[in-house]
């Protein structure tokens, strides 16, 4: 059993950054593959990016590339996701995900967070 809460979101202006944070409960927390998706109003839930149990396979979608960053301190039981030179398209609402097993870009995952309002304004 997992417990993820996110926390980061914020207001910034194009062209920012921001940090989110996950903090997981759980026993198991380096077993898991770690995951964020985003979804804005009245769209679908998206995949924004995942990374294995140890952090070293990591995997982006097409428009986050090059500018998004997730990494995990597995000590800590915490993944998070630096994002640079947001856009106002990166307005949503961000989620944390686990999943036991390899890291998969669905919504295949076991475990998810309340999520963390990112808004970008132009």
């Amino acid at each position: 059993q997992v417990q993820l809460v996110e926390s980061g979101g914020g207001l910034v202006q194009a062209g920012g950054s921001l940090r989110l944070s996950c903090a997981a409960s759980g026993r198991t927390f380096s077993r898991y593959a770690m995951a964020w998706f985003r979804q804005a109003p009245g769209k679908e839930r998206e995949f924004v990016a995942a990374a294995g149990s140890s952090g070293g396979s990591t995997y982006y979608a097409d428009s986050m590339k090059g500018r998004f960053t997730i990494s995990r301190d597995n000590v800590k039981n915490t993944v998070y996701l630096q994002m640079n030179s947001l856009k106002p398209e990166d307005t949503a609402v961000y989620y944390c995900a686990a999943r036991m097993r390899s890291i998969v870009i669905t919504n295949a995952y076991d475990y998810w967070g309340q999520g963390t309002q990112v808004t970008v304004s132009s």
